[in-house]
């Protein structure tokens, strides 16, 4: 039987702290510190390298990888674990280019996150074969896929505003247009029902350390649909991807699955503290949390919007057409984000004006809500925001 939510209990938060930046960081799951660990002092510490098989060390990515499987829905076996978000929007792009290497375009939209874009710069440059990044207004991206569209990527919930991309729809504007649809759900994993098997899409990526709560560096995953995989040439084309990696062989032969997009030596700690993480997620509905989602977003929307005219909302009214978080324009957000972090409201902000809250209905309540308004209030009220070491930049926002 699916949780009731909040389940708080399930979660190390700091007395007092109202904790609005999930969708940066997401906290301490009960159970994560144990793992740890066992992980560090019995098997690191006693069985040293027989924990690659005593342990199945080795096993983690996919093991792994199948739970983070079941909250995008995507079948066993097309997840895996292991590098960061970035490397693996490379992996994704520089197949699908192959997979389409009569076309030139890689279409992208204003409200991608930074480095998704920064990947396929660098990966245009390297290739040199003339494709272009072609980015255009989120709205215009179904009507900008065209017949030279090689690869849309886009990440599907905007880091900035919250506003979400209909995914199943841009998807079969793709497959229409014989385009290759990569999602970013970096902000949609563990924030949204996301069902990537029915979608159609090839390939999917994104992060752990946000509303999956895996932890600062947690790994990053990538799922390639099922019937496509085996043509897939990567281009990182690492030991651990190797069909035989223990055979030593002198030229790469990639796994027949998914495998072929791991790379490298997995992060045993990394991983072993996601996967204890991931039991949070056992009993969890996704449509059960996004009900919650919707309804406690719905009520920080109100009750600032009545206390705070200051602020100029900046993420969509209509909670079917936003992600997790609620954002806020303000000229001063920077300062005002800073002088709620020191009353233990915590929140983020990113330039040039968005202050950012994350809605987390797994550990976050009404009373949450509306105490963390009352906060802000006070904050603008008072202009606490127009002090020195408010306005003081810092190097993360």
């Amino acid at each position: 039987m699916p949780l009731s939510l909040p389940i708080k209990d399930k979660f190390i938060l700091p007395d007092g702290m109202i904790y609005l930046d999930g969708n940066s960081l997401g906290p301490l799951p009960k159970g994560v510190q144990q793992r740890l660990s066992d992980v560090v002092t019995d098997q690191w510490g006693q069985h040293l390298i027989k924990g690659w098989n005593v342990d199945d060390w080795m096993g983690l990515p996919m093991s792994v990888g199948n739970k983070v499987a079941r909250l995008i829905g995507a079948p066993e076996g097309s997840v895996t674990m292991g590098d960061t978000l970035s490397i693996k929007v490379f992996q994704a792009l520089a197949s699908a280019l192959k997979m389409r290497p009569d076309r030139k375009v890689i279409l992208s939209d204003s409200g991608n996150f930074p480095s998704d874009l920064y990947m396929a710069q660098g990966l245009i440059s390297h290739m040199d074969q003339g494709h272009e990044l072609r980015i255009v207004e989120p709205e215009d991206v179904a009507s900008a896929i065209t017949y030279d569209t090689a690869a849309v990527m886009l990440t599907q919930v905007d880091y900035r505003t919250g506003r979400m991309h209909d995914l199943h729809h841009i998807t079969q504007q793709a497959r229409d247009a014989g385009a290759v649809m990569i999602w970013d759900l970096a902000h949609s994993a563990g924030a949204v029902p996301v069902d990537l098997q029915s979608s159609g899409c090839e390939f999917a990526v994104g992060c752990t350390y946000k509303y999956l709560n895996g932890g600062p560096g947690a790994p990053a995953f990538i799922y390639v649909r099922p019937d496509v995989v085996s043509d897939l040439s990567p281009v990182l084309s690492g030991w651990l991807g190797h069909d035989a990696p223990f055979a030593f062989e002198p030229t790469y032969r990639p796994a027949p699955d998914i495998e072929r997009m791991r790379v490298g030596t997995p992060s045993v700690l990394q991983l072993a503290a996601l996967d204890a993480a991931l039991s949070v997620w056992e009993d969890v509905d996704m449509n059960d949390l996004r009900a919650a989602s919707l309804r406690l977003s719905d009520l920080f929307i109100e009750q600032v919007q009545q206390r705070c005219p200051q602020l100029t909302l900046a993420s969509p009214r209509n909670g079917g057409q936003r992600g997790s978080q609620v954002s806020f324009h303000f000229d001063h957000g920077y300062a005002v984000i800073q002088a709620l972090i020191a009353r233990n409201v915590i929140g983020d902000f990113r330039a040039p004006d968005i202050m950012r809250f994350g809605i987390t209905p797994l550990y976050l309540d009404e009373d949450d809500i509306c105490d963390a308004v009352g906060h802000l209030a006070d904050v603008l009220d008072n202009r606490e925001w127009d002090k020195p070491e408010f306005r003081k930049p810092k190097g993360v926002t």
